[in-house]
């Protein structure tokens, strides 16, 4: 059976392991997951430390306020992707320390504001503000910042699998309690939301199971297991390489699935979802071969990955430019073929 390796028209590891100050955490992911280098390594460890020296990182903390905050206090959402949460969830997505007691002190500010009185992660802090897209993307981003044991936390995350799964979550039409579905955002079990026309939300999907993948699976609870499955389940109903999901507008998928990116937000797309598969221990179901495919039959002659989708201009930093090769991009490929055709012996 071909390895990862055999599936590259070029081989861009030494591309993304050359010092680069305007995205310093590529070389420290492909040394960690593609070389499979030890944290503990000395290269590694100076690779971490670059990135919050320079690059993106150190510009989105130098928009922080000294409370902690991202452009105005008491809304962690907006503006769209340069609020509180955004700032942190793309800083995830960089490779930023959660040690650093100013990302802590987002987090921190995001928790005590984003923690609806049902104790899910909503937008706005209400009940009627929990999104799973939203709630994946924040839960994402605090458990990679290190918050998993913080109560908070773990209280939001088994809420988000307690409204894929319904198990007690009341009804829409329930106003007696606030741990109920909403009509207007998640509006019943499985991904159901109100804005793909209540039907099951295949971005929603990916988000929620981004989020309920980074779990240690010791510390996965009955609903949590559960809803993985259900997600994975889910994902797994319809091809990939097609996305022909449910969707509530138009008559065909959103053609955003097939445009690659980084970081991501909302709109994910077919690598995102073969990511999620690997982080189950999927890549090699046979499922996912036409994915895969599409993967593959978009790279370059050199082995590199575009970027074709992106959030500059509207975030704290620009990340790489649209239309040229991605390391970020790349490196996201590599991890997924690397999970899906694995070298043997």
């Amino acid at each position: 059976m071909a390895s990862w390796k055999d599936k590259l028209n070029g081989d861009p590891v030494a591309w993304l392991l050359e010092p680069d100050e305007s995205q310093p955490a590529i070389r420290y992911y492909t040394l960690r997951d593609i070389l499979g280098r030890d944290e503990n390594d000395k290269e590694v460890i100076a690779a971490k430390a670059d990135i919050m020296a320079s690059g993106p990182v150190p510009v989105i903390l130098a928009a922080q306020q000294p409370e902690g905050y991202w452009d105005k206090p008491g809304d962690s959402s907006g503006p769209k992707y340069r609020g509180t949460e955004w700032s942190l969830a793309f800083m995830a997505q960089l490779g930023a320390d959660g040690a650093d007691s100013r990302v802590r002190a987002g987090c921190e500010i995001l928790l005590s504001q984003c923690i609806a009185s049902n104790g899910g992660l909503s937008w706005n802090g209400t009940p009627s503000g929990f999104e799973q897209c939203m709630a994946g993307i924040m839960g994402a981003a605090l458990i990679d910042f290190g918050w998993l044991n913080d109560q908070r936390l773990q209280t939001a995350m088994e809420w988000l699998a307690q409204t894929i799964t319904g198990e007690g979550v009341a009804d829409a039409s329930n106003r007696d309690t606030n741990r109920r579905y909403y009509k207007s955002k998640n509006s019943a079990p499985l991904f159901v939301c109100s804005m793909n026309g209540h039907l099951p939300c295949a971005w929603g999907a990916v988000n929620a199971m981004i989020a309920l993948s980074k779990v240690p699976p010791a510390r996965r609870t009955r609903n949590m297991q559960a809803a993985i499955k259900l997600g994975v389940d889910f994902l797994l109903s319809h091809d990939p390489a097609v996305a022909d999901y449910p969707f509530g507008m138009g008559n065909k998928p959103s053609s955003s699935w097939f445009k690659f990116g980084y970081p991501i937000g909302y709109i994910t797309d077919v690598l995102q979802n073969l990511e999620v598969m690997a982080a189950f221990g999927q890549a090699e179901n046979p499922k996912l071969a036409n994915a895969l495919d599409l993967v593959i039959s978009k790279q370059d002659q050199q082995g590199r990955w575009l970027l074709e989708h992106t959030y500059n201009g509207k975030t704290w930093v620009d990340i790489e430019k649209k239309g040229q090769p991605s390391m970020w991009v790349t490196l996201r490929a590599l991890r997924v073929l690397k999970a899906a055709y694995p070298e043997k012996g």
